[in-house]
């Protein structure tokens, strides 16, 4: 175990600490967004059609997904720090391949590397600042980690679209570069280096391979659903392939010695309801501006430009009110923050049915989408630090990649989910009444994942 982080840290490297896993986790969240203005100058460039396109976005999206359980695994067994690290430097390396790329195929392939990179630093980030902060910094720090994460999600777009006009579509990888090189600079100066007593155990390779392509099969199938539709055999085999494989790494790591998936963690309370509580939210917030953005362009006849810019509000509180709530929940415990988060959030869904082919912004969007910022603020800092502590010591790094592998495919999920009702109710093309029943099952999900927060979570008994 190490040491108090009180006793052998200063706040200032502390500080260094948490810049580094906001830079560290922030350029792969940027990476996420960034590419999708890109693609019309990478296809124009390289090739490769429609088909070619998906791939640079399905690529990341299907490695990211099916390796965080796997990331998060490695950096308790092999210490946080080195997996940050290893997954920071491969980022890199593998965003100057994106960059070089000569051919469509070799940037879909570098992009299935920047996926898995991905998965190595993003949940170790999570538990660098979980080994780093005590119970009392811990929340105000996931905090700023939450907001400056969404800060870079909206920052993506707007980058990379101001990249490709003024230079080339290989510049939104290879501006990675510098800010990987800061990364690795302050993880060698500030981190502590992994705890030499930490016990010794085996990579539970089975289990790993179980678990990636358990993941895989409904990753992909989720995100070709909406070009194939439920019944083509791509989609249901990946579902129900995934699905079987998946259950089988359950029985296996329910029987072996050493888990990559200690299924212990969800005999914890907190833990299980948490990630059952981020499966809704997250399937909530993906499919609410998917829907938006759609219906701003498609009914309303907003310029992508302007519909893009509708969730601004909800990054800016988000940026501006993470870390506090972050600390109040450290304060007074997450169990009221992670109820009433999901229901002002859902009470900002039930304005937007009054939406119409008019749309005006400052009357009709702005209200909505304070309340929404407003009650995802009070809801992700909390959730996140829940999940971390209620894995126990020793887990974070396993805690972390559950909880995001949870988060990925619940926006997969919702989407898809919803997209089925939407579809059904407006035919074709979405209009009002698809995209009405779209919020009122967005609102759903919010209303019984606050529910469940208020229910099922305990605040920690006072010390």
């Amino acid at each position: 175990m190490r040491a108090s982080p009180d006793s052998v840290m200063s706040p200032r490297r502390k500080q260094l600490v948490l810049v580094a896993t906001i830079l560290g986790s922030g350029i792969a969240l940027l990476d996420a967004t960034i590419v999708n203005v890109a693609l019309p100058a990478i296809e124009e460039d390289v090739g490769g059609g429609l088909a070619g396109q998906q791939w640079v976005v399905n690529a990341y999206l299907l490695t990211l997904g099916s390796l965080l359980l796997l990331g998060g695994s490695l950096g308790d067994i092999y210490g946080e720090r080195r997996i940050f690290s290893i997954g920071v430097a491969s980022f890199g390396v593998a965003s100057v391949l994106c960059a070089l790329a000569p051919t469509i195929e070799l940037l879909v392939a570098a992009r299935a590397l920047q996926g898995a990179t991905s998965a190595l630093l993003t949940p170790a980030s999570l538990a660098v600042i979980a080994a780093t902060f005590d119970d009392d910094e811990r929340g105000a720090a996931i905090g700023s980690w939450t907001a400056w994460g969404g800060m870079a999600t909206v920052i993506g777009p707007l980058a990379g679209g101001q990249i490709v006009d003024v230079a080339s579509w290989r510049w939104i990888f290879a501006v990675n570069v510098p800010f990987v090189l800061v990364t690795i600079g302050l993880i060698w100066f500030a981190v502590e280096r992994d705890a030499g007593g930490r016990e010794r155990r085996r990579v539970d390779v089975l289990g790993a391979a179980l678990c990636a392509l358990g993941l895989a099969g409904p990753v992909f199938a989720l995100s070709q659903q909406p070009d194939l539709g439920w019944t083509h055999p791509v989609v249901v085999g990946g579902l129900a392939g995934g699905a079987a494989v998946f259950a089988l790494f359950l029985l296996v790591e329910s029987r072996t010695r050493e888990p990559m998936l200690p299924l212990t963690l969800f005999a914890r309370r907190n833990f299980s309801f948490a990630n059952a509580e981020t499966l809704l939210v997250y399937a909530a917030l993906s499919s609410l501006f998917f829907f938006l953005v759609l219906f701003l362009q498609q009914v309303a006849g907003w310029s992508a430009l302007e519909s893009g810019l509708a969730g601004l509000p909800v990054t800016l509180i988000l940026f501006v009110l993470s870390r506090r709530f972050g600390v109040l929940s450290a304060r007074f415990g997450p169990r009221l923050f992670m109820g009433a988060g999901p229901l002002v959030a859902a009470a900002g869904l039930l304005l937007l049915l009054r939406l119409d082919r008019e749309v005006g912004y400052a009357a009709d969007l702005l209200p909505a989408m304070i309340l929404f910022g407003l009650g995802l603020a009070m809801t992700v800092a909390p959730l996140t630090t829940t999940v971390m502590e209620g894995a126990g010591a020793g887990s974070g790094g396993i805690a972390s990649g559950v909880n995001n592998a949870v988060a990925r495919v619940a926006g997969l999920l919702g989407i898809a989910v919803v997209g089925v009702a939407v579809a059904a109710r407006s035919g074709g093309d979405l209009d009002v009444d698809g995209f009405r029943l779209g919020m009122a099952l967005t609102f759903v999900l919010l209303a019984v994942g606050g529910l469940l927060g208020l229910v099922g979570i305990k605040d920690p008994e006072p010390s």
